[in-house]
């Protein structure tokens, strides 16, 4: 798929903040690894901070989208829906380990307020579709259970963040560095762990 000029500024500069932290990377590097004009930056974004808070609204903003578009599909009931959320969410940590990266890295850090607002913002619109599907697929007789939508959050947002920070140590212990496969395959189980968990908590029972 092509991207856009900004666009390629943003997944350039997200590499090297994942690879170096905002302070370790200047925009020359940026623009070296981009290949464009260092005019380019001030053009798209202003400022190197500028272009820091785009990456965090970007890919958020994609977040909410496709889940968003997953609540919509009338097709499938609250249990596919979460289904398909758990996949989706896999394949972008998987895909965007970097942003991943320095969102946790932001997150410990707090000193962004920008950046932590709309991380605040993003992560209550989650909140709101879990609990949406959650006493959807109650009233509907597809769940058995109510739980509190801050447990389904915890579960899946601390797994997988859990799982990103821990593949190295994982792969070490299981002697499995020189394996091209074992994140594909650690990823692929980790999700239908996640689900096997979201099924007791929710009760539902597959017929």
């Amino acid at each position: 798929m092509e991207i856009s000029k900004e666009e390629n500024i943003l997944f350039a500069a997200e590499k090297l903040f994942a690879k170096n932290g905002f302070g370790g990377t200047s925009t020359r590097e940026i623009c070296k690894e981009a290949n464009v004009n260092i005019s380019m930056i001030s053009y798209y974004f202003g400022s190197k901070e500028k272009l820091y808070e785009r990456i965090f609204e970007y890919r958020m903003n994609e977040s909410v989208s496709f889940g968003k578009d997953i609540i919509s599909k009338s097709n499938l009931n609250e249990w596919e829906k979460f289904e398909l959320l758990i996949d989706q969410f896999c394949n972008r940590v998987v895909r965007l380990r970097a942003f991943y990266t320095i969102m946790q890295r932001e997150q410990l850090s707090n000193k962004t307020a920008f950046i932590i607002d709309f991380l605040k913002t993003s992560k209550m619109n989650f909140l709101e579709f879990y609990s949406k599907l959650i006493k959807s697929g109650y009233d509907n007789g597809v769940f058995t259970k109510l739980p509190k939508v801050e447990y389904v959050h915890s579960t899946i947002a601390g797994t997988l963040f859990a799982g990103v920070n821990a593949t190295p140590m994982y792969k070490e212990f299981a002697g499995a560095q020189n394996d091209a496969n074992f994140e594909a395959v650690y990823y692929e189980g980790l999700s239908e762990h996640l689900k096997n968990v979201l099924k007791y908590l929710l009760g539902y029972n597959e017929k």
